[in-house]
């Protein structure tokens, strides 16, 4: 036996044995207090199990008393139940706690703007449970990955120092999500909360200490890049906070050719309505499932080589992304970000480029965080191995194109027996394990008023002379070398004004025990 089958078939006990022991030492006696649908979810989840057993070191004793507790905390919370509608709007809407961006390792952004709270016994619970509410959300989804807790204590005052908060937040990750917890980075610390932070070391324990980074504003981007980091932390995210709707980079269907779809298995013959005539590369294709390979078969049909060279000449009109990114399964072309020209240029499509550098068929789908917006052709298909497929992503019905926007490619390698069809790639999705999946995110971005290197722009889209360009970096250059000295001059202004705060704190804390002792 292997030893990676060794391991399977020793994990595969300890999840028995933990099943059988919780059911037996624990819900016989206290299934009031467990909510039964976490009780189902434990016979069913080999995941969930196994986050509470490497948590607890695959000690099953421990592993039970975390079940006990983590169980009982979801049902007082209600946490299966907890939605939109069970959290105050106000505290929806002021953004103190939301999931946007992601860190340098691929993980969720976990964002929590401390200078927001208030220490206030009457909402306390409320936050509680919108904490509760954006963690299952996430774990539902996502399923074990974890995420990057951003502490944002910039321009955080005394009155934002709330110890029991901060600690329902590391246990949250301790005991009620387990492995959820890539690390957390804590932006900006005032000096008068050292002490604080020395007690919440204690409380994570020695090992989950390592995961604290203390940072400032030139230290943060070794966790984040500045595409997720807002400009007061030396960022260039353009995001900002509003509710409604909830904000949250939630990768979904995108719109096929001619419209949204319903379901992945549906057939193409519904996207193709209407497209006879037309000549953009909304027409390139018969089908959204088939992809435009690069590489053809000799021995196929004189009437499928015509086709393909429709599409080559049509395709003409794209100049090929540049940048690779080099994963296990696929070559994705661009690497990082898709460009889109303006409405000015008159082309506003781009291309993704696919390359199965394996040798077994790669099924791959694409995702984006605004599936309203966008059309993707194909969008769910296959790509056979060493061969290429060229996606076409579009605007869809004039909207505009956003640098919040993301895209998200899912690939994994199938069977030689299994079938390339709608149905087929459905099934085929729902089974395979997640960590057969690679995933590999793409940003959006608009070109204004220069030309990529990689998509769209047509070769005199912009003409610009050299002089014109130099004058306006260098105005750029002093603009922004104006606005980091103004940002350092306001950071200076709170720190001293914190710094008067706790002087006339010890100054009346030493009024107080001088007349105290005084009048003793």
């Amino acid at each position: 036996m292997s030893p990676i089958q060794n391991h399977a078939q020793n994990k595969a006990k300890l999840i028995s044995e933990t099943r059988r022991r919780f059911e037996a030492e624990y819900v016989t006696d206290k299934s009031d207090k467990y909510d039964a649908r976490d009780v189902e979810r434990l016979q069913q989840d080999d995941n969930w199990v196994e986050s509470y057993l490497s948590w607890r070191h695959n000690i099953v004793d421990e592993t039970l008393k975390m079940l006990d507790e983590s169980f009982q905390w979801r049902k007082e919370i209600s946490v299966n139940d907890l939605n939109e509608s069970s959290i105050p709007r106000w505290l929806l809407e002021i953004g103190v706690i939301y999931l946007h961006g992601y860190d340098k390792e691929g993980n969720k952004l976990f964002w929590i703007r401390v200078k927001y709270h208030i220490k206030d016994q009457k909402t306390i619970s409320d936050k509680k449970k919108l904490i509760a509410f954006w963690l299952e959300r996430y774990a539902k989804r996502e399923n074990g990955k974890p995420v990057t807790v951003m502490f944002d204590l910039s321009e955080t005052g005394i009155n934002s120092i709330d110890m029991d908060f901060v600690r329902f937040i590391i246990n949250c990750f301790k005991v009620y999500y387990p492995k959820y917890l890539s690390k957390i980075v804590i932006f900006d610390m005032p000096w008068l909360m050292n002490a604080a932070f020395k007690i919440v070391k204690t409380w994570l324990g020695p090992e989950a200490v390592s995961l604290l980074k203390f940072t400032s504003k030139n230290e943060v981007q070794d966790y984040v890049s500045v595409e997720y980091l807002p400009p007061h932390m030396g960022g260039t995210d353009p995001f900002k906070y509003s509710y409604p709707p909830l904000v949250d980079d939630d990768f979904q269907t995108p719109l096929c050719e001619n419209g949204p779809i319903t379901s992945e298995d549906e057939t193409s013959s519904k996207e193709d309505i209407e497209s006879d005539g037309k000549e953009t590369l909304e027409t390139i294709s018969n089908e959204e499932q088939t992809p435009l390979l690069k590489k053809i078969n000799p021995t196929e049909s004189t009437s499928k080589a015509e086709e393909n060279e429709k599409v080559d000449s049509k395709m003409k009109a794209f100049k090929k992304p540049l940048s690779v990114f080099k994963g296990p399964l696929l070559h994705i072309s661009p690497a990082e970000e898709l460009y889109f020209g303006n409405t000015e240029s008159g082309e506003k499509k781009t291309l993704i480029v696919l390359t199965n550098v394996t040798k077994n068929i790669v099924a791959f789908k694409v995702r984006t965080t605004a599936p309203e917006k966008y059309r993707v052709k194909p969008s769910n298909s296959s790509c056979d191995p060493g061969a290429s497929v060229d996606i076409v992503v579009s605007p869809h019905g004039g909207l505009t194109v956003s640098a919040q926007d993301r895209f998200l490619i899912m690939a994994a390698e199938m069977e030689q027996s299994s079938g390339t069809g709608p149905a087929e790639l459905t099934q085929f999705w729902k089974e395979v394990p997640r960590n057969k999946v690679m995933e590999h995110r793409l940003r959006c971005h608009t070109v204004e008023s220069s030309k990529p290197n990689t998509l769209t722009l047509k070769d005199n889209a912009f003409n610009m002379s050299d002089k014109t360009s130099e004058d306006i970096c260098l105005q750029l250059s002093h603009l922004l070398e104006s606005n980091r000295k103004l940002e350092d001059q306001v950071q200076r202004c709170i720190w001293f004004q914190q710094l008067l705060l706790s002087l006339t704190m010890l100054l009346l804390a030493f009024v107080t025990s001088f007349f105290y002792l005084l009048y003793s």
